[in-house]
């Protein structure tokens, strides 16, 4: 409660809505713990290696962008963007996506990918509309669906995605569900991705059961072993898929620009979500975005960015073998920024990093709570390995291998007090 001490009168939180109170918190509060110590090692936020960024390339790109415009590049424009960054995305979706028959009609731009989840979340989302998201899932998502209030049904992801005969037989009993979420490509926090096959069959329940997949793959470029699949929305017959991407990976997270592909009836219905909300795309960043698209070779960057995070996530494979003890298992993505580990249920990842992890060894993951719609899942932890070099990460695993040796170890030594 607060008081304006001028009028004498009281301000209450009951005036918020309930999706902002104080009793209902972020997800993304508290994930990440403090961390003042000269030898700390994060396994923690999804970050791509600062020394990669294309800084040079970029800075010219901005150059390019003013001296293209003038001071025309101050002035308001539009919350479509630049018509020829349209143009080039809906080509690269086609080439690069396996997305057919689009134009710079069917792609929108974004302020990040999380502005086009939420977007999405917006247009599909009444208080108590039933929706499936993976579990675990990517928090920001759900910290954005959270707002709309959703009814959450969660199906387990599997070695090659989501589990498709637990979602069928979710469907069959709430047919009501309206809006399913993934992240198709190297999950984040999963690490694993979706088949040809559930692809699929995965819209062929959509068009069975009648709702919309967002299909987020911001790392899908980012691919270290095998060969890309098609996306979602290349299967898809009718309308229900929305592919959504994001630049933040790939070039830079300043920049702020996701881009989404969808149907032109659903595109024209998020563009007025997105003019409610901010009038207009940034112009000055996606003119320079499109400098950079039309001087430079971004695949060849992305290329550059793979052979560097593939030493990455080697070193991070081999620190599991190494380090880890037995009872415990991790993912091994092909691509992508992330590993899933999960530890015997004895174990709360979340009590172990602020008891343990951080104060004792100086390293922090992320614990798996807040990846799961209802909080139920208290034995895993997301470990990001391109934010670090593959000798921080050797480091940082020996010392989790340390900490989970010991948790296990004074659990058997509990049982063994209790007999």
């Amino acid at each position: 409660m607060s008081k304006d001490k001028r009028w004498g009168v009281s301000m209450t939180d009951d005036l918020f809505a309930n999706r902002v109170r104080s009793e209902v918190p972020s997800r993304l509060n508290g994930m990440f713990p403090q961390m003042d110590f000269p030898d700390a090692i994060k396994f923690t936020a999804g970050s791509p290696a600062e020394d990669l960024f294309p800084r040079k390339e970029m800075a010219q790109a901005f150059a390019d962008a003013v001296a293209t415009e003038g001071n025309y590049t101050f002035q308001y424009h539009t919350v479509t963007g630049p018509q020829s960054l349209r143009e080039k995305l809906a080509k690269r979706a086609t080439e690069k996506m396996q997305i057919e028959n689009i134009d710079a009609d069917n792609v929108m731009l974004t302020a990040g990918g999380q502005q086009g989840i939420d977007l999405v979340a917006k247009m599909l989302l009444n208080r108590g509309d039933s929706m499936v998201v993976e579990a675990p899932t990517y928090v920001g998502a759900l910290s954005s669906f959270d707002m709309y209030e959703p009814k959450y049904y969660a199906v387990q992801l599997q070695s090659d995605g989501m589990d498709l005969d637990q979602l069928e037989t979710t469907l069959k009993a709430h047919p009501e569900i309206k809006f399913l979420y993934t992240v198709s490509d190297f999950h984040n926090p999963g690490g694993v991705t979706l088949s040809v096959e559930k692809r699929q069959r995965l819209v062929e329940l959509a068009n069975r059961y009648n709702f919309i997949i967002l299909e987020d793959s911001p790392y899908r470029d980012l691919r270290y072993v095998g060969k890309s699949l098609p996306t979602i929305k290349h299967f898809d017959t009718e309308g229900r898929v929305i592919f959504l991407s994001s630049f933040s990976k790939i070039l830079m997270p300043t920049l702020r620009t996701g881009w989404l592909v969808a149907s032109k009836r659903i595109v024209k219905q998020l563009l007025k979500l997105k003019e409610a909300a901010d009038l207009e795309v940034p112009n000055l960043t996606a003119s320079a975005i499109n400098q950079y698209l039309e001087k430079n070779d971004l695949d060849a960057h992305i290329d550059q960015l793979n052979k560097e995070y593939a030493k990455r996530q080697w070193a991070m494979a081999k620190g599991i073998r190494n380090y880890l003890p037995k009872e415990v298992k991790a993912t091994c993505p092909d691509g992508g920024f992330f590993t899933w580990v999960t530890v015997p249920d004895y174990i709360d990842t979340t009590e172990l990093l602020y008891d343990h992890a951080t104060p004792e060894e100086h390293i922090a993951y992320v614990p798996s709570k807040n990846f799961y719609a209802y909080k139920e899942c208290t034995n895993g932890m997301r470990l990001n390995f391109t934010g670090l070099t593959p000798v921080q990460i050797d480091e940082g695993m020996e010392r989790l291998g340390r900490v989970l040796k010991e948790a296990i170890a004074r659990n058997q030594s509990s049982i063994s007090v209790e007999n």
